[in-house]
């Protein structure tokens, strides 16, 4: 049985290079007459055109936004991580436009799905299944999520990539890049090259949809006796490059939980928290991307179901040793041995300017305060969020500032932006000292 569900917000997804290549064009050209328009009326008023504020506009934003979505794929992707920047690459007034991003995904019309289920699986693929779900229940940038039940009444989720986005991963990239260095949208200086080619590396991982089977796997490895996490099961015999088939796990969205009993928001808090010291520290290996939707909480077991390991990235045995003895100078060091420590790492080098240095110095102290307290961090009670978004946004202000971090950290710290969202979104209270002496 097939069940139809065809309301909501459906469209093709762009498949060909030519298509998207057109798409990536159309966008430009829109943006530019925004641009051209926008700098005749301020001429007809007396007033100076200044291309970059000509170019941030609401409008632009918008437009931006509604392209990447339409296109989805590694052009979506690149448009949700760069929502998470803090104002240090992008300006504000892009950001809360573009966060829209890490919730908006359509889904493929039910045409262009059989279309793909056809090729991987052979035209008569309904016979496999008592019932598939054509309207997918989770739809994100590299393919959607479907639910199954097999003969035997087992119930799978079974993720479809959307046609083209893995070959389109460089051409995409690179046409956002070329976005991004229009003048004004980026401080001058800066060199997005590593972090434009980590993004590209982690792109073509997550559209590896064999190397996720594998984190699957090792994942639920790792987990084993563990009894607060629980990682779906793998189906090999449905599976293919571009068909992820796992098992169904019945579940409620992390968020349900926000008028929880405080013991429980606070436990299932500690716990991602703690999975992250486990990731980086222990098992050498991080899933690194935050959404809050890959968290869901099984309340038949009191367990959390972690989901999608298309991100995961190996963290080298170097960069271990580095964040632990930054972790032993932020709790007990002082701020010097600090500053050698986040040099060490890359968060700033020799040639950062001093007031450069300092600013960000500010910033990494005050996200590290509830880490060195002795007592319960309240992540309900507390403005570091805001507080930290506005320190961003002053060194983004400064479009001199030309030093990126390594991509592995800035996706370290995305993943650890995701935690303390998260914790706030649950009010949970922590003692987190204890849990990072741990990992000492």
């Amino acid at each position: 049985m097939v069940e139809k569900d065809l309301h909501g917000k459906a469209s093709a997804v762009p498949s060909s290079r030519i298509a998207r290549l057109a798409h990536f064009a159309g966008m430009a050209s829109g943006i530019a007459g925004n641009v051209v328009a926008s700098g005749i009326l301020q001429m007809a008023h007396g007033k100076r055109p200044d291309i970059a504020s000509l170019l941030m506009t609401p409008t632009n934003a918008l437009r931006f936004t509604e392209s990447l979505s339409h296109m989805r794929g590694a052009a979506l992707k690149l448009g949700q991580m760069l929502s998470m920047d803090t104002g240090v690459v992008l300006p504000p007034e892009f950001l809360g436009i573009l966060a829209i991003l890490r919730s908006d995904a359509k889904h493929m019309p039910p045409e262009q799905l059989q279309g793909v289920l056809n090729a991987e699986w052979g035209t008569s693929w309904m016979k496999r299944f008592n019932r598939f779900d054509l309207r997918p229940f989770a739809a994100a940038s590299i393919g959607q999520v479907h639910r199954a039940t097999l003969p035997d009444g087992r119930d799978l989720a079974i993720k479809v990539q959307y046609p083209g986005v893995r070959a389109s991963i460089d051409s995409d990239v690179g046409n956002v890049a070329t976005l991004l260095r229009l003048p004004g949208l980026i401080p001058r200086g800066m060199d997005l090259t590593p972090l434009l080619a980590e993004a590209k590396r982690q792109l073509h991982a997550e559209a590896d949809y064999v190397a996720e089977a594998r984190h699957l796997a090792h994942f639920s490895r790792l987990m084993e006796g563990l009894d607060t996490f629980i990682v779906p099961q793998f189906h090999a015999d449905l599976s293919t490059s571009q068909i992820l088939a796992m098992s169904y796990i019945e579940s409620q969205p992390l968020e349900a939980l926000t008028d929880a009993p405080q013991t429980l928001r606070d436990r299932v808090a500690a716990q991602l928290i703690d999975l992250v010291l486990r990731e980086l520290f222990v098992f050498g290996a991080m899933q690194t991307d935050p959404n809050l939707a890959n968290y869901r909480y099984c309340s038949d077991t009191g367990r959390v179901v972690l989901l999608d390991f298309g991100a995961v990235q190996a963290v080298a045995p170097a960069v271990v040793a580095d964040f632990r003895t930054l972790l032993g100078a932020v709790l007990d060091g002082g701020p010097d041995a600090t500053k050698a420590a986040m040099m060490q790492i890359g968060y700033f080098n020799t040639t950062t300017a001093p007031h450069h240095r300092a600013l960000i110095h500010t910033m990494f102290d005050a996200a590290m305060a509830p880490l060195r307290a002795r007592e319960v961090f309240d992540f309900g009670r507390t403005d570091l969020l805001e507080r930290l978004r506005d320190m961003g946004f002053a060194i983004g202000q400064d479009r001199e500032l030309s030093h990126v971090p390594p991509a592995a950290t800035l996706f370290l710290h995305r993943k650890i932006g995701g935690m303390y969202l998260m914790a706030s979104r649950l009010r949970a209270r922590i003692a987190l000292r204890p849990m990072v002496e741990a990992y000492r």
